[in-house]
């Protein structure tokens, strides 16, 4: 669904790549969480799978990049926005600023592409169901908390029901309960075969719902592979991407002698309970 080939990607005017050599593919209707420290690039490389590098923030662009066969870097922004929807970081700055009420915003990218008025509501009421902001329709979207703009901006973006879906830390201003309904609506639409990538921090929630997981790091992707291998990796400090708190308690019982050096980590509550359960004997 989602192919890279040895991108390498420089900003207008800057001294260097921001990444380089970076290769991926991503099968339809999975969630791919993607991991990396600050400034490590992940911004970057979901406006590359976005379609917005190069056509919006211009720089220089070499390999290939290709959703559904198609060579985004062919396209018009118009056309990468109908197969790629991107939810960024601050919700403030995807609020269009050109409607009044939040049952407006939402229906305001489907207006652009044509679509008809009676599918329009429908579709608006039922994401606006689906994410719990039905009370919030006749508001205005800057009247809202940071949380429900975000869900605004979440719900913009899924009225589309674009094939891919980019979420660029779509949960960074949500409260635990919010967090977990937009992962569990993420879980929902890959069933009906949409594919996500979600750049984010909250690695048990990637862990529960992510088929894999990618590592940014030195500008490129430093690891890829199953969640539990990926998330209990020895590297994750030096990667900057952290531990779950079961992985960090794994990793002080070991240096206590609690647990033998072979144990495999723990990275969910589950694999916690059964290591512990059983002192690290398999």
């Amino acid at each position: 669904m989602i192919r890279l080939s040895d991108v390498t990607y420089t900003y207008p005017d800057a001294p260097g790549p921001t990444l380089e050599h970076v290769s991926l593919d991503v099968a339809k209707g999975t969630i791919t969480g993607v991991l990396g420290a600050s400034g490590a690039g992940k911004t970057t490389l979901a406006k590359i799978i976005a379609g917005f590098i190069p056509q919006v923030d211009g720089g220089e662009v070499t390999g290939t990049i290709e959703v559904d066969g198609q060579d985004l870097t062919r396209l018009t922004l118009v056309e990468a926005v109908s197969r790629v929807g991107l939810v960024i970081q601050n919700p403030f700055n995807q609020i269009s600023g050109a409607r009044y009420s939040v049952r407006e915003e939402l229906a305001f990218g489907m207006e652009n592409f044509g679509t008809p008025r009676e599918e329009m509501a429908r579709r608006v009421a039922e994401v606006a169901d689906l994410l719990r902001i039905t009370p919030l329709l006749d508001r205005s979207p800057y009247a809202l908390s940071g949380g429900q703009m975000q869900l605004v901006a979440i719900a913009s973006m899924l009225v589309l029901r674009t094939p891919v879906l980019v979420m660029d830390e779509p949960t960074s201003q949500l409260d635990p309960a919010g967090t977990r309904l937009v992962f569990d609506v993420l879980s929902r639409l890959t069933e009906a075969g949409v594919t996500v990538i979600v750049f984010e921090h909250k690695l048990e929630l990637l862990h529960e719902h992510a088929s894999r997981l990618l590592v940014i790091a030195d500008r490129t992707i430093a690891a890829s592979g199953d969640p539990t291998a990926i998330l209990a990796d020895p590297r994750t400090d030096a990667w900057g991407v952290g531990a779950t708190r079961y992985t960090r308690a794994g990793r002080l019982a070991g240096e206590r002698g609690l647990l033998p050096a072979s144990t495999p980590l723990p990275v969910s509550f589950d694999q916690a309970v059964a290591t512990f359960s059983r002192g690290g004997r398999s």
